[in-house]
This record gives C-alpha cells, structure tokens and sequence, in this order.
C-alpha cells in the first residue's frame, strides 16, 4: 500500500482514469495522498470522466457555464432529466440536461430528475427556452406524483406528491391548491424567458426555496415530507424546452 501511495501522479492519474466513479470514491478514502489528487476537480482524471459522459455539443455550450469544474460537470449529467420518469409527450434531448415537449394539444406533461434527495442541503438552476403558455411550473414532486394530466392545468402541485412555482402568474401550489403569492413582493416581476431559476432544496429543515438573478426570494414551503424529492416542472406549451443543471449544496451569505 505504501509503494502505492507513492505513485507519481501521471501514473495515478492513468490508473484513475479507467476506474469507475465508485471505485474513485473508494480511492479517495483509503488513501489521503489519493484524496488529495481527487480532490482536484479539475484535474485530467475528471477531465477524462467527464468528456467521456458529457456529450461535446454541452460542454461547448452555455448549459454548464455556471458548473466551474470538470467533476461538477459530471456529478451534473448524474443528477440531470430521467428519460424514464416523464410524461409521453416529453422528449429528453441528447445530453440529458434539457427536455422538449411535443406539441400536443389540451395536455400537461412533466419531467422529473434522476436523483431524488431525502437528506443534505441541494441547489439546481431550472429555465424556460422557449414560451411558457398558460402554465409553467417548477419544484419538486416525489415518485408518486402523476406525470400527465388532460387539459392545461398546474399539475406539479396538483396533488398531495408535488410542489410548484407557477411562473406565469407567481402562485404556489400544492395539493391542487393555491398556497398564495410568490415571492411576496409587491408588482413581482413575472418570469422572462431565460432567466435561470435556482431550486434550493434544505432537507435537514424540510423547506423549498427559490433563487433568481442572486436574489433569495425566500421560503416557498415549509414542512416537506421525509421522502425522497425529485426536481420537477410541468409544461403546456407545445415545443418549449426545459433544461436543468444541479449544482451542489448551495451557498449561502
């Protein structure tokens, strides 16, 4: 273990990169000089990873311009759009990180992330790339929470499984119901197109925020079950696109 140890770094860094993500967090632990070289996010083990996961038209693009390092890229494309988990009329685009939905007349269609969250403080960005029509929503939803609904309805927040934002007219719902105002400012300026989201997610206190342009806008809702939560939108408009970017435990101050 110790001659191991201490390999120099091109040949770690050789070994590292054949490795699986697992087998490079088990490294990391039974090897301080091994958790040191990990420790670099930006370093050519990562790097190797993720052009190797990352799709090259989304590393080139603005999708990941505010995911500084190669590993948080990668730990990104892992929490991005569940092919599987979203509505028939949802289509994941190549890359994983933006969903489109077909236009389909007199339907609400939703999408929900890979990894639900249960435990620790999250942070992902959520924005529109096209029209949001008469309803946009954002927030979370667990696995239980329906994926499609007839008609153009808030369906994130339609039910007791679901939490959302309505970005066409800043009301809160859940349980089918309007939970008031948001954010509560007077004249809130409503959603622009383009304008990223950040979804803050604090499990240890059960509660749902919101961020937008580095402007905490405050508690959305409060008393989230201890279950796993999933990052979810719903959508109406036909050919609008969704993407979505995780980006760690948030920052605060």
């Amino acid at each position: 273990m110790a001659a191991a140890a201490n390999l120099p770094p091109q040949i770690l860094e050789s070994i590292f990169s054949y490795l699986n993500i697992s087998d490079l967090r088990t490294c990391s632990l039974v090897c301080k000089k091994w958790y040191k070289f990990l420790n670099d996010e930006n370093n050519d083990v990562w790097r190797f990873h993720c052009i190797r996961k990352v799709t090259e038209q989304v590393l080139k693009s603005d999708i990941l311009k505010n995911v500084p390092t190669y590993k948080a890229k990668l730990r990104a494309f892992f929490h991005n759009w569940n092919l599987n988990d979203c509505s028939k009329n949802i289509v994941v685009k190549s890359g994983g990180f933006t969903v489109h939905r077909n236009p389909v007349a007199q339907s609400t269609d939703g999408a929900r992330g890979k990894i639900g969250f249960r435990t620790g403080r999250h942070c992902w960005e959520v924005w529109w790339e096209g029209p949001l029509g008469t309803v946009a929503v954002i927030g979370l939803a667990t696995k239980k929470a329906s994926l499609h609904n007839i008609g153009y309805v808030s369906l994130l927040g339609g039910d007791d499984q679901s939490w959302g934002w309505n970005l066409v007219d800043n009301h809160l719902i859940h349980n089918g119901d309007s939970q008031g105002n948001y954010p509560t400012l007077n004249n809130a300026p409503t959603y622009q197109v383009g304008e990223r989201i950040r979804v803050i997610l604090d499990c240890e206190d059960n509660t749902l925020a919101f961020e937008k342009n580095y402007e905490f806008l405050g508690v959305a809702f409060r008393g989230l079950p201890d279950t796993p939560l999933y990052p979810s939108v719903s959508a109406v408009y036909g050919n609008t696109e969704i993407s979505m970017v995780y980006l760690g435990p948030p920052l605060d101050g």
